[in-house]
């Protein structure tokens, strides 16, 4: 299952969608308001169309009767790509107002996986009380942080790695994201100093 929320990141959305079909999941998708406008303002105006056409089925953001508001829906988890602070903290403290974070709290209820693009910077003290109280409660918090060790070329890869990285965390099948591997042979630790 997909949710996107409103926050800055929206191509992480469409990478996140990408990556769950190429393991073959079915995706639900549940799009928030302010997520259809960020789409189109950092994406482009068919960003919308494009990530429903990935998604095996829909729902409203609205609709609090959609067959993934119920713990009997049968999805292997959620990711919430990217994740706004105000998602963030209706997940964190219970407040199922609309479907995306009803169906957030669904996997947590169920013990399944809940992986959060928390998309924020600079962090308050609220928002890293309820990045705790979400990981208290089962949650993976992913910033996507970009892995400045594989040399990115473009924020096409940035984002496409993460959102590769997020998948992997819902362990549907063999990894996606590009694992690090030192570029250099060890330093020998007799040669010099190796700490930070």
């Amino acid at each position: 299952m997909l949710g996107v929320s409103g926050a800055s990141g929206a191509a992480l959305a469409l990478d996140c969608a990408r990556a769950l079909t190429r393991v073959g999941a079915d995706v639900d998708l549940v799009v928030s308001p302010m997520a259809k406008r960020t789409l189109a303002t950092e994406v482009g105006t068919g960003a919308l169309a494009d990530l429903c056409a990935m998604a095996a089925r829909v729902h409203a953001q609205g609709d609090p009767g959609a067959e993934i508001a119920s713990g009997s829906c049968p999805v292997a988890g959620m990711i919430v790509a990217p994740c706004s602070m105000r998602s963030l903290a209706a997940i964190a403290h219970g407040l199922d107002d609309g479907l995306l974070t009803r169906a957030a709290g669904v996997q947590l209820k169920e013990r399944r996986p809940l992986i959060l693009l928390a998309r924020e910077a600079p962090l308050t003290l609220a928002h890293l009380d309820n990045m705790l109280a979400a990981t208290r409660m089962g949650a993976v918090i992913l910033p996507p942080v970009p892995a400045f060790y594989l040399r990115p070329q473009s924020l096409a890869e940035v984002t496409a790695q993460i959102a590769a990285r997020a998948v992997d965390l819902l362990r549907l099948g063999p990894p996606l994201a590009r694992a690090w591997s030192p570029a250099n042979p060890p330093v020998n630790p007799c040669e010099g100093d190796t700490h930070d």
